[in-house]
């Protein structure tokens, strides 16, 4: 499996005369479109595919305006047909495209997960690594936005657990417009999770660099008294809680995951080596999931430096409720705070 890091890039045209500027300010959805764009500039094999990606620009808009640039041959609108979308972009990769594929809500996934798991996550492996599979499958994932069954789901864990997949998840402006490049310049294939309630908060986009490799995690927040961890829209409410505990005197220090496979243990280790606590957190279900392993991964590897269990905070195990009720599935700043306080109520 290989990484990449990359150079300097562009976010929409501009007058060669003109400085480029260091930073702009994005939602996460122009810094998605932005990072394909720079990626289809830079190399003429990368490709779009989805259903309603080319004029509609998407459901979410993430793709708007790139077929106006690019055409309707590297901007490809689809037929309602996911396992076809996967199947396609694999036969493409073998043939040395670089295809990124938009499946329009995280609950459409399931119709390609045959191909996914069974065809794309293997072919590497296949070929004892002599044949690369550089597909990019985008997927719009999570709750906050009100929305009906199929629509709001967080099924990351499926593919964390396949061998043969990497699997990422942005939280903000900056990691989206960097990490989408990087996973498109991947030649593995990458589940790209893209968290729909943070779609639309803006962020700095530093242009001159990534500062980071694709698959580390980060420190967002430090602290000194516990450790909270999570992924996508979940660093959000983490921070939140961050907030609310520290006018309460108590220091959280918080982790953006931001890959899911590999996970990027180090700073995760270091942190609850200082704190001796750990909070994990997501959306999902809790039952055999990301937190769950991040737990156990935990537990075996700094068990001396633990001062109380690690705790988890996590959706119910049950289907994803009607959007009604979302907010008493969805973790809240509240409920990571009551982890918070059980987890330093041991002493």
């Amino acid at each position: 499996m290989t990484d990449t890091t990359l150079r300097p890039a562009t976010i929409a045209p501009t007058d060669l005369a003109a400085p480029a500027p260091e930073s702009v300010t994005l939602p996460m959805t122009k810094a998605l479109n932005a990072g394909m764009r720079q990626a289809m500039l830079d190399d003429p094999k990368v490709l779009l595919m989805g259903e309603d990606i080319g004029p509609l620009g998407g459901v979410f808009r993430v793709t708007e305006g790139l077929i106006a640039e690019f055409g309707d041959k590297r901007v490809l609108d689809t037929p309602l047909a996911e396992s076809g979308i996967i199947g396609t972009a694999i036969g493409l990769a073998m043939r040395g495209f670089r295809p990124v594929c938009e499946i329009q809500f995280d609950g459409f996934v399931f119709p390609g997960f045959d191909q996914i798991t069974s065809q794309l996550a293997r072919m590497r492996n296949r070929h004892e690594g002599g044949l690369i599979m550089p597909v990019v499958i985008r997927i719009p994932y999570g709750g906050h936005i009100g929305s009906i069954e199929h629509h709001q789901e967080s099924p990351e864990a499926y593919f964390a657990h396949t061998p043969g997949l990497r699997v990422v998840s942005p939280s903000n402006p900056h990691d989206a417009y960097w990490m989408m490049q990087q996973a498109i310049k991947s030649d593995d294939p990458v589940i790209f999770f893209e968290p729909k309630s943070r779609y639309w908060p803006k962020g700095e986009v530093l242009l001159g660099e990534s500062g980071m490799s694709l698959h580390a995690s980060k420190v967002v927040r430090v602290g000194t008294d516990v450790t909270v961890t999570g992924h996508g829209a979940m660093v959000s409410v983490l921070l939140q809680a961050a907030d609310l505990a520290a006018a309460e005197g108590i220091s959280m220090e918080v982790i953006d995951l931001r890959s899911l496979s590999p996970i990027d243990y180090a700073p995760i280790l270091e942190s609850v080596h200082k704190t001796g606590r750990l909070v994990v957190a997501q959306e999902a279900a809790g039952f055999v999931s990301v937190g769950s392993e991040i737990a156990a991964t935990v537990a075996e590897k700094a068990f001396y430096s633990l001062e109380a269990p690690v705790l988890r905070v996590s959706g119910f195990d049950t289907p994803f409720p009607p959007a009604a009720v979302e907010t008493h599935f969805l973790p809240s700043p509240d409920r990571v705070l009551e982890a918070v306080d059980r987890s330093l109520a041991f002493s």
